[in-house]
């Protein structure tokens, strides 16, 4: 086994860890339809995946006025569509014994992710990973992506340089983000965005599947 070249990695979360886009996507397109707004494509609603709520739903619907953005935001989160199916998704295959061969490899881990606090402890104990990381970060409590103040955040606390620690998401939003924090990246081609997009942000690697994720990992982290 290679000698370890970062100390902490700091992974997004839906559509990452969280077999989750297909239900964001949906329930961002139920929820503009709700309050009348011109319901975006699988496309558009999935690129807003791993920003901040309010300024994706107001990108995926630039027509739905201001005043009915938090309208917008419960008809999509704890209230309505996406509430109605959290009980459903579940980890990508091959997510637990990649995070637990990391943490045995002597990895600090920590989630970087565009969901509130709230949102992201209801899925960690959903999916029963509570205790799994050393720390975490979501767009409620700091800046959202790409702004890299997450990851910065998680360098202090943690007490990590910038070349030590890894980003790994499925969006050119987290991409940027690490490159915005001088941080290297990974991407996933499994989740949200288009690979070619992903490959235009010079990750170190796309990985096709969890698999490829866990495998390069062991060899180059």
């Amino acid at each position: 086994m290679s000698a370890r070249k970062f100390d902490l990695i700091a992974f997004d979360w839906d559509g990452t860890l969280f077999d989750s886009t297909a239900a964001i996507t949906r329930s961002i397109q139920l929820a503009v339809a709700d309050v009348g707004g011109t319901v975006p494509s699988d496309a558009q609603a999935s690129y807003v995946i791993g920003m901040a709520l309010l300024p994706a739903l107001a990108h995926a619907a630039p027509d739905v006025p201001q005043e009915k953005y938090n309208d917008l935001a419960n008809r999509y989160r704890y209230r309505y569509h996406y509430l109605k199916q959290q009980e459903l998704i579940t980890l990508f295959a091959g997510v637990l014994p990649m995070l637990e061969a990391l943490r045995e490899r002597g990895h600090w881990l920590a989630v970087a992710t565009g969901k509130s606090r709230r949102g992201l402890n209801e899925a960690l104990q959903h999916a029963d990973l509570r205790g799994m990381f050393d720390s975490s970060r979501t767009a409620d409590e700091t800046a959202g992506k790409p702004h890299p103040l997450m990851l910065q955040e998680l360098m202090a606390e943690l007490d990590v340089p910038p070349e030590r620690l890894l980003m790994i998401g499925d969006t050119t939003h987290d991409l940027e983000m690490a490159r915005n924090a001088g941080c290297a990246s990974v991407a996933v081609a499994y989740g949200a965005h288009d690979p070619r997009d992903l490959q235009a942000c010079q990750p170190l690697h796309v990985a096709a599947d969890v698999a490829d994720l866990h495998q390069w990992l062991r060899s180059n982290a």
